[in-house]
């Protein structure tokens, strides 16, 4: 079986899609993980990853980026929380979010911790998907350890968290607030009419050619008026002939209907 039977293979049979990564850092990638099993025949891997449970997730959490934080990269989110979302309110009771790539739930929690103290009460749609389901499991359950909590004021931590052995548990209040599910950006169909996605240090890891699927897909999704929130490491160059204003660095507004 050659390099590209395989990924037809996983494809076929786990519902992820491997061609939109860079083939470079893909192959050196599985080559690693087949190394450290001491295969050297991609067929071999293949039924290793159909029959062993714990080898294919940890073809998938070395293929994807599992970890984030709170309120990573805190500029951004007081931006978020200060301006974006206020302005997004005005014009909408019901916020629908989608947080793509969201790993360990830890970004689509922030939103709702900050949507909890602009709008008490209010519930709005927030979705977190990714393309490990473990991981989505974990983001179910909200137990965090302390450093992925350091960007949260101390009062924050207090109202949101409660501690547990060494980790800390995030109430049920905000964890009911965001339904996670399985979703592959690169071959799954995308929802529509949102305000704001957030898509965050996650296509950095696609060819060119995928990124800019990708970043059509989600610019069709956002509704107008609507905000892409992507990460620091990121730039849509294209960003006009997608509907796009720039806003600020990692904000997008969509301006017409796509």
């Amino acid at each position: 079986m050659d390099f590209a039977a395989f990924k037809n293979r996983v494809v076929t049979t786990f519902r992820l899609s491997l061609d939109g990564y860079k083939e470079h850092q893909l192959r050196r990638r599985i080559g690693n993980l087949m190394a450290r099993r001491k295969i050297e025949d991609y067929a071999r891997y293949f039924e290793l990853l159909r029959t062993d449970r714990a080898a294919y997730q940890e073809f998938v959490d070395y293929l994807t980026i599992n970890v984030t934080e709170f309120f990573r990269d805190p500029a951004m989110f007081r931006r978020l929380e200060e301006e974006l979302l206020p302005g997004l309110l005005k014009s909408g009771f019901v916020l629908k979010i989608w947080s793509a790539g969201c790993a360990n739930g830890a970004e689509p929690y922030s939103v709702a911790i900050i949507l909890d103290e602009l709008t008490p009460g209010r519930r709005h749609r927030i979705e977190g998907t990714d393309v490990d389901r473990r991981v989505l499991e974990v983001a179910r359950e909200g137990r965090y350890p302390a450093e992925l909590l350091r960007h949260l004021s101390p009062a924050r931590r207090a109202r949101y968290f409660r501690p547990e052995g060494q980790d800390f548990v995030l109430d049920a209040s905000i964890r009911r607030r965001v339904e996670f599910r399985y979703h592959d950006l690169l071959r799954d169909p995308y929802g529509s009419g949102y305000d704001l996605i957030m898509c965050r240090n996650v296509t950095i890891y696609f060819t060119r050619e995928a990124q800019a699927r990708v970043n059509e897909q989600l610019a069709r999704a956002l509704k107008p008026g609507g905000i892409l929130f992507i990460g620091g490491a990121e730039t849509i160059f294209n960003y006009r002939e997608l509907g796009y204003e720039k806003l600020a660095p990692c904000f997008y507004r969509k301006l017409r209907g796509g």
